[in-house]
């Protein structure tokens, strides 16, 4: 089923909209940005879900605006953060200009996603704002935990996989149950929704992750190996680390991580994750997520079900995509 009706009106309604004119300098790094494009999954899938309640899913089209401009805000504070040289295949904000203006426009950006969102029907946007505001805060208390997780010995798995829950998947959540609220579906219909995309949201950064260490550097569009040189405690290291305690990979793993040659260590821990099957166990559970979200999607009732459709292509394609 094709999803190109609702590409066309994300890009043109992107392409048409202004965030702001002077200082030049303020809003030019968020044009460029917004021009990398990206997968623009959030947004399709707040658009493809009201459209399984309604025939006029443009009416959420603001709302879904606002979810893209507010991730993509994320991004650009969270590489400042990781100190990240590529996103998207092209330089970083911060890396192209400056931090100042990474972090100035990104504010920018933040006050745009507001402004877009209510532009709501008024008898929805109380609830919208409202949980707009939880998610908003639960991805800055994923990215804290994130950043925690780099100081501490300590972490497990399901440490991990709740700070993806926080960092990533609330915000697939929250752009599903937005296109539910945009189109008047009821409280409980919205939570479902929301549970679907949470799940489909740790599907797919765990896919990232998996893509972060064996992408085809020629498409992943970003530094492939960019976890194992930051020593980032994913859920591939941490099964890794647990999986070869007691035997002769644990010393040789421990070795690797202070290592700075950054070609050599991506090839060491990677062929450490190979010996130990770590991303055959990693895809495993990255399907039990996608599943849990067919599962959801299946069970949902909904007043246009022909239009399940749709939703059932874009997690076919997050689930079989190579960049």
């Amino acid at each position: 089923m094709s999803l190109e009706k609702f590409s066309h009106a994300l890009e043109n309604a992107f392409g048409s909209y202004v965030y702001g004119e002077s200082p030049e300098e303020l809003y030019e790094p968020i044009r460029y940005i917004m021009s990398l494009g990206g997968k623009r999954i959030r947004p399709l899938l707040t658009l493809i879900t009201a459209n399984l309640f309604t025939e006029n899913w443009q009416n959420a089209l603001s709302a879904a605006m606002s979810v893209e401009v507010f991730h993509n805000f994320t991004l650009m504070h969270d590489d400042i953060m990781d100190q990240a040289p590529l996103r998207r295949g092209k330089p970083t904000v911060h890396s192209k200009w400056d931090v100042n203006r990474a972090i100035l426009s990104g504010d920018v950006m933040l006050v745009a996603a507001y402004g877009l969102l209510s532009n709501m029907e008024p008898e929805y946007l109380k609830t919208a704002l409202k949980r707009f505001n939880r998610i908003a805060a639960e991805v800055c208390e994923g990215q804290q935990l994130d950043m925690l997780f780099a100081e501490r010995t300590a972490v497990t798995k399901e440490d991990y996989l709740e700070m993806i829950r926080l960092k990533t998947s609330v915000l697939v959540g929250f752009a599903m149950e937005l296109g539910g609220i945009a189109a008047g579906a009821g409280e409980a219909t919205c939570r479902e929704l929301y549970a679907i995309g949470e799940n489909l949201g740790l599907g797919f950064q765990q896919t990232d992750d998996i893509l972060d260490v064996y992408a085809d550097p020629d498409v992943f569009g970003k530094q492939v190996g960019g976890d194992i040189i930051e020593n980032k405690k994913t859920w591939l290291l941490l099964r890794a680390v647990e999986k070869s305690a007691g035997t002769p990979l644990e010393k040789e793993l421990s070795g690797w991580l202070p290592v700075t040659d950054t070609g050599a260590k991506v090839e060491g821990i990677r062929g450490i994750y190979d010996t130990l099957g770590i991303r055959s166990e990693a895809t495993a559970l990255a399907e039990e997520y996608f599943e849990k979200a067919e599962r959801g999607l299946a069970a949902l009732e909904v007043s246009r079900p022909a239009q399940k459709e749709h939703l059932q292509a874009i997690i076919h394609q997050i689930r079989t995509r190579n960049k």
